[in-house]
C-alpha cells in the first residue's frame, strides 16, 4: 500500500508540474524523532490518549490544511485518492515513516507551480476580467469546500485572481481620492509616517500580482527538510489541542532564548495563521503595547512582511515562525518595520506599515496603577477606588520573602491600604487585556479579598485544590472588568470572586477562555531531537466548571470592540472542550443574583442616553455583520461601495481600539474617555446602594471548613 500511495502522489505531481522541483527527504535522525514525539504525547498529554486512528485522521487534516491553507491546491478528487492515509499516520510514525508528509509537500509544491504559471498566463492578457458581471467570491476559505476536480480548481484560481485584481484596482482609485481630499484640506501626507498602503501601487497591477505569486512559490521552494518535519509533527501535536506542539531543533533554540513566541524587541506573542503570523497578545510595557499612534500594531493583526530600518520589506508569508522571529528581533534602539493586515480587514485587501524601535520591556508600565474616582450621587459624592492590572507579574530578588521582590500583589496591596485610609466605598478592578502571568500572584491577589479555595488544577493523575494566599486587606464591594483578552490568571481571579459572590463581573460576553497549562518536555538531546510543548493540566473553577473555552461569563455584559473580533480560545481549531470536576469545598460569601436584574435595568437606562457608548455599539454591530459575510462582490460598483464602507469602519475601529486619546493609551482608561469604565463605576455605586449603603459589612469568609469549625466549636 505504501508503494502504491507513493506512486500515486508522485504521479499526481508529475502530471501537474510545469517545472522540475527538487524532492525533499527526511534526514536519518527524523524517524527516531517521530517515534519519540508520539510516545511522549501519549504518555504526558492531559487527555491520556495515545496517538491512534482517530488522532491520525485529525493530524492528517491538520497537515493538509497547513500546506493548503486556503483550500485551492488540492481537490476533492485528490483527497479521495489519498483517503487511505488518514488513519495510517499512527502506524507509520510508530515505525518512523515520514514519507507521507514529504510526498504531500512535493504535490503541493508542484501544484503551486502550476497555479503560478496559470496566473501569469492570465495576467499577460489585455483586460483579462469583466468587472461589470454580478459575481461573488468566497473569501473565507478555511472551512470552504475544495474544488471538485482540476477544472473547478482552475475556475477557483481565476476567481481568486479576479478578486485580487479588483481589490488593487479600487485601492488605487480610493487612495487617489483620499490623497486629493487631503491635499484639498491642506493636509499633505507625511511620507515618513507609517500608514495604510496596498503594497507598491505605483507598479502596474499585473506586475504586483505576478510578484506576489512568485514570492509564494519561492517560499515553498525554499522550505528545507527540517521545516517539513516541523509541519508534520506540529500537525500531529495539534491533533491533541492547539497549544500542544512540536519544536524542531531550530525552533527549540529560539524557545531556549525566550524568543519562540515572545518577540524580543517589540513585545508580541505570535502564532502561525493561514501562512501569515497572527498577533495574539501585546506585552504591557513593550514597544508595541506602548505605541500611542493611530496606526499601530493591534491584537489580531496579521504580519505578512518585515523590514529593517529603511531597507526593503521582505514577504514572510508561509515562512517558519522561527525565521520571522529572527528578523523581528534585533539590537536595542534599532527599527523594525512590519507590513500588517489589520484585524478589521477581513478580506485582507489592505495593509498598514508599522515601524517600532526595539527596546526592553519596561516593568513600570506593567505595574498596577490606581486612583480614587469621585461620582456624584443623590446623597452627595461617592468615592470609589480604581486599579488597573496589566499583568500578573512576579520577579523575586533575594528569596521568596525578600522585601524587594517584584510582586503584582504587593503593588496592589499598597493601593488597597491607601483606599482604606481614604475610606472609599468600593473598588473597580480592571483586568481588561490582562493575558495572565504568575499563578502564585493570582492566589495571592484573591487572598486580598476572600479566604478559601481559589482554583482547582487537574492533570492526568489527580485534582489539586489551591487556596488563596495571605490575609484579606479590603472588605468593601468589588466590581471586576474583563474582556476577550482577559486570560489565564485573570480568569482564575475573576471566576473565583464570582463564584464566592464577592465581586460583580462586567465586560465582554466572555473572557478569553484559556484554561490549560503547557509544559515543555525534551526528547533527549534538544539540539538533535527538539522538544514537545504539551498541555499537561487544566484549570477549574471552585464551582467545578473549567474556564477552558467558555471563559468567564460576566454578570452584566457591556461589549467592547474586542467582542466583535474573532478572538479567544473558541476561535482556535481543535481547542479542548469545556468540562467539569466536582466542586471544591467552599462557601459563598454573598448571593448577588437578587441584585443583578435591578443593576442591569438601571445600567440599560443610563446607556441608552450615553452617546459615546451607543456609537461604540453601532461600530460593534457593523464589525459583527462584516465578520459574518462569507463572500465579496466581484462587481466593481458593489465592491467600490463596500471598500469605502470598510475604510470608514477601519478608521472608527482604530479609534475604538485606541480607547480615546493617546494619553488614555499611556496612562490608562478614564471615566471621560472610556464609557465602559464610566458605567462600571455607576453599577458599583448602585450595588452599594442596593446593599443598604457603604456602611454595610461585607463577608470575606469563603472557607467552609473553618466556618463549620467555628460554628461547631462554639457549641
Amino acid at each position: 500500500m505504501k508503494k502504491h500511495l507513493l506512486a500515486l502522489c508522485l504521479t499526481l505531481a508529475a502530471a501537474l508540474a510545469t517545472a522540475a522541483v527538487a524532492t525533499l527527504a527526511p534526514e536519518p535522525v527524523y524517524p527516531e524523532i517521530a517515534r519519540r514525539v508520539i510516545r511522549q504525547l501519549g504518555a504526558n498529554h492531559l487527555s491520556g490518549e495515545r496517538f491512534d486512528d482517530r488522532l491520525s485522521a485529525v493530524a492528517w487534516t491538520n497537515l493538509i490544511d497547513s500546506l493548503d491553507f486556503d483550500r485551492t491546491l488540492l481537490t476533492q478528487e485528490d483527497l479521495r485518492r489519498l483517503e487511505p492515509l488518514r488513519t495510517q499516520l499512527d502506524d507509520r510514525l510508530a515505525r518512523g515513516d515520514l514519507s507521507f508528509g514529504y510526498d504531500l509537500m512535493q504535490v503541493v509544491r508542484e501544484r503551486l507551480g502550476a497555479r503560478c504559471d496559470y496566473v501569469e498566463a492570465i495576467l499577460k492578457e489585455e483586460n483579462p476580467f469583466d468587472f461589470t458581471l454580478d459575481e461573488t467570491f468566497v473569501w473565507k476559505r478555511r472551512k470552504a469546500e475544495r474544488p471538485a476536480d482540476s477544472e473547478a480548481q482552475r475556475a477557483l484560481w481565476r476567481a481568486a485572481l479576479k478578486n485580487e485584481y479588483l481589490a488593487l484596482t479600487l485601492a488605487k482609485e480610493l487612495d487617489a481620492e483620499e490623497a486629493a481630499e487631503a491635499e484639498k484640506a491642506g493636509k499633505p501626507k507625511d511620507e515618513e509616517e507609517p500608514g495604510y498602503e496596498e503594497e507598491d501601487l505605483n507598479e502596474p497591477i499585473p506586475e504586483i500580482l505576478a510578484k506576489r505569486y512568485r514570492t509564494l512559490r519561492d517560499v515553498f521552494l525554499e522550505m528545507d527538510s527540517e521545516t517539513v518535519l516541523q509541519r508534520i509533527l506540529s500537525a500531529v501535536a495539534n491533533a491533541y489541542d492547539p497549544h500542544t506542539d512540536y519544536m524542531s531543533p531550530m525552533n527549540f533554540e529560539e524557545f531556549s532564548m525566550e524568543m519562540n513566541l515572545t518577540l524580543c524587541g517589540i513585545g508580541a506573542t505570535l502564532r502561525l495563521d493561514d501562512g501569515a503570523i497572527r498577533v495574539m497578545e501585546l506585552m504591557p510595557g513593550a514597544p508595541a503595547a506602548s505605541d500611542t499612534r493611530d496606526i499601530r500594531l493591534q491584537e489580531g493583526d496579521l504580519i505578512i512582511g518585515v523590514g529593517q530600518d529603511d531597507g526593503p520589506i521582505e514577504d514572510i508569508r508561509h515562512k517558519p515562525l522561527s525565521r520571522t522571529v529572527r528578523k523581528i528581533r534585533g539590537p536595542k534602539g534599532s527599527k523594525v518595520v512590519l507590513r500588517v493586515i489589520p484585524v478589521s480587514d477581513k478580506t485582507r485587501t489592505r495593509t498598514k506599515l508599522v515601524d517600532l524601535v526595539r527596546d526592553e520591556i519596561k516593568l513600570e508600565e506593567q505595574a498596577v496603577t490606581g486612583r480614587v474616582e469621585r461620582l456624584s450621587v443623590p446623597s452627595g459624592e461617592r468615592r470609589l477606588g480604581y486599579v488597573r492590572i496589566p499583568a500578573f507579574y512576579a520577579g523575586v530578588v533575594g528569596g521568596d520573602n525578600a522585601a524587594d521582590a517584584r510582586s503584582m500583589t504587593r503593588d496592589l496591596l499598597r493601593y488597597l491600604q491607601d483606599f482604606n485610609q481614604e475610606h472609599v466605598d468600593g473598588l473597580v478592578i480592571d483586568l481588561r487585556n490582562n493575558g495572565g502571568g504568575s499563578l502564585m500572584e493570582a492566589l495571592s491577589m484573591t487572598g486580598l479579598f476572600v479566604t478559601g479555595p481559589t482554583v482547582q488544577v487537574r492533570d492526568a493523575r489527580n485534582i489539586q485544590v489551591l487556596p488563596s494566599r495571605g490575609a484579606v486587606a479590603f472588605r468593601k464591594p468589588l466590581l471586576i472588568l474583563t474582556n476577550r483578552n482577559s486570560a489565564s490568571a485573570s480568569e482564575i481571579v475573576a471566576s473565583a470572586l464570582q463564584d464566592y459572590g464577592r465581586a460583580i463581573i462586567v465586560g465582554d460576553s466572555k473572557s478569553h477562555g484559556k484554561g490549560t497549562v503547557q509544559t515543555v518536555m525534551g526528547l533527549g538531546d534538544n539540539q538533535v531531537y527538539g522538544a514537545d510543548r504539551i498541555t499537561s493540566a487544566c484549570f477549574y473553577r471552585i464551582n467545578g466548571g473549567t474556564t477552558q473555552l467558555r471563559g468567564v461569563i460576566p454578570d452584566i455584559v457591556l461589549p467592547s470592540i474586542y467582542d466583535a473580533l474573532e478572538l479567544g480560545e473558541d476561535q482556535l481549531p481543535g481547542a479542548l472542550p469545556y468540562s467539569e470536576v466536582p466542586p471544591a469545598y467552599y462557601a459563598k460569601t454573598a448571593d448577588l443574583a437578587p441584585y443583578l436584574p435591578k443593576l442591569k435595568a438601571a445600567s440599560d437606562k443610563r446607556l441608552a442616553k450615553d452617546t459615546q457608548y451607543q456609537a461604540s455599539q453601532r461600530l460593534i454591530a457593523h464589525v459583527r455583520k462584516a465578520n459574518a459575510e462569507q463572500t465579496v462582490p466581484l462587481n466593481i460598483d458593489k465592491r467600490r461601495e463596500r471598500m469605502r464602507a470598510e475604510r470608514a469602519m477601519q478608521k472608527l475601529q482604530d479609534e475604538a481600539l485606541q480607547g480615546g486619546a493617546a494619553k488614555a493609551r499611556k496612562d490608562g482608561p478614564t471615566a471621560e474617555n472610556d464609557p465602559i469604565l464610566r458605567e462600571a463605576l455607576h453599577i458599583l455605586s448602585d450595588y452599594i446602594d442596593l446593599r443598604g449603603g457603604p456602611d454595610q459589612p461585607v463577608n470575606t469568609d469563603g472557607d467552609l471548613g473553618l466556618r463549620l469549625f467555628r460554628i461547631f466549636g462554639e457549641q
